[in-house]
């Protein structure tokens, strides 16, 4: 068994993946025609799929979004992101959804839900992979649409949406102005994370925990300027969503094997990380390779990647009892294929 086959067999869980960029480019340009959306000028359409800061992947993104129109378009971008994450090894699958790009389109909550809700059912009959859905909102926008974004969410509260993000561009826009609506989230009994650390200082990842009461970090690569708060959240059992590819692609963090690699030295400061795609066919990449990226760029044993995988189950927003279940028969499973024969890659 090599690494990918190994990568690929693990029971792991996603808890970092943004509907709209889990939409493969075929997809996109279908829907794009479809729904008479004018695209940039492109000679193959994985040529819009090419970005080397958030700022323009996040203009993609928004494109993308006003792609998908009816009750169908959500349900089929649903239905292939999750068939997506089952076909890398996925088990369990928390996702973002960003209702407020296509709100502003015209295209009412009911409709995005109704498509989203059934293609979750139906990814679960059809692959075995539970999932729950978290939408985000877009810290570039006002507190007073904010608010309205969470009367609009609260009505679908369900054992299927459970919990609200905070994402877009962090550096600009940091947490600590969305407190009142994290409180009220969290008064109506949502569960809470924030995209925090990413383009903003450590201050944001504080905020976030302090101010806005999350209980995991998306990203937070930046905490590791704060030694004093990366004490605390490992104390606090703090978990962290990392995306390797997104770095790379994303960030100015472009080498995965340098030593002062945010995702580095989390690991060795003894952070709780969970490895994740982010926004896998924008960033051509699966949750199987996140896992073989950072055996292979940072030298992970196998054991650190199952233990590494254990961490997202650790996480995830289960039932205690589901978790515990799911715990023991992961536990059996990574042990069988810590017993197989590994293939050695060989010399130069």
């Amino acid at each position: 068994m090599d690494l990918d086959q190994f990568a690929r067999a693990l029971p792991k869980a996603e808890l970092h993946l943004h509907l709209a960029g889990a939409v493969n480019a075929q997809t996109f340009l279908q829907l794009a025609r479809k729904n008479n959306v004018p695209l940039p000028p492109f000679q193959h359409i994985e040529d819009l799929y090419r970005y080397d800061n958030l700022v323009d992947f996040l203009q993609i993104y928004d494109l993308v979004a006003r792609s998908v129109v009816d009750a169908d378009d959500f349900h089929l971008i649903t239905y292939e992101a999750l068939a997506h994450v089952a076909k890398a090894g996925g088990r369990y699958a928390e996702f973002f959804f960003s209702p407020q790009v296509h709100q502003d389109a015209g295209i009412s909550y009911e409709t995005m839900f109704s498509g989203l809700l059934k293609a979750m059912d139906d990814a679960e009959t059809d692959f075995g992979l539970v999932s729950r859905l978290i939408p985000a909102i877009n810290r570039e926008l006002t507190i007073d649409r904010s608010f309205e974004f969470l009367d609009r969410v609260l009505p679908f509260r369900s054992d299927k949406v459970i919990g609200i993000g905070l994402d877009y561009d962090e550096e600009p826009f940091p947490p600590a102005p969305f407190k009142p609506v994290y409180d009220k989230a969290k008064k109506a009994g949502m569960r809470l994370t924030a995209h925090a650390g990413e383009g903003g200082p450590a201050a944001n990842v504080r905020d976030a925990l302090d101010l806005l009461s999350v209980e995991r970090i998306d990203h937070g690569y930046r905490v590791m300027e704060d030694p004093e708060l990366v004490v605390r959240c490992i104390d606090d059992n703090i978990a962290f969503t990392v995306c390797p590819s997104s770095t790379v692609i994303l960030t100015h963090w472009r080498d995965l094997t340098a030593a002062d690699h945010p995702i580095r030295a989390m690991l060795d400061a003894g952070l709780k990380l969970v490895v994740d795609t982010d926004d896998p066919p924008m960033l051509q990449t699966d949750l199987a390779k996140e896992y073989r990226l950072l055996g292979e760029t940072m030298s992970l044993d196998r054991r650190t990647l199952a233990d590494l995988a254990l961490n997202s189950l650790d996480a995830a927003w289960l039932d205690d009892s589901v978790r515990r279940d799911w715990r023991a028969s992961w536990s059996a499973e990574i042990d069988r294929l810590l017993a197989e024969p590994q293939e050695v890659p060989p010399r130069n």
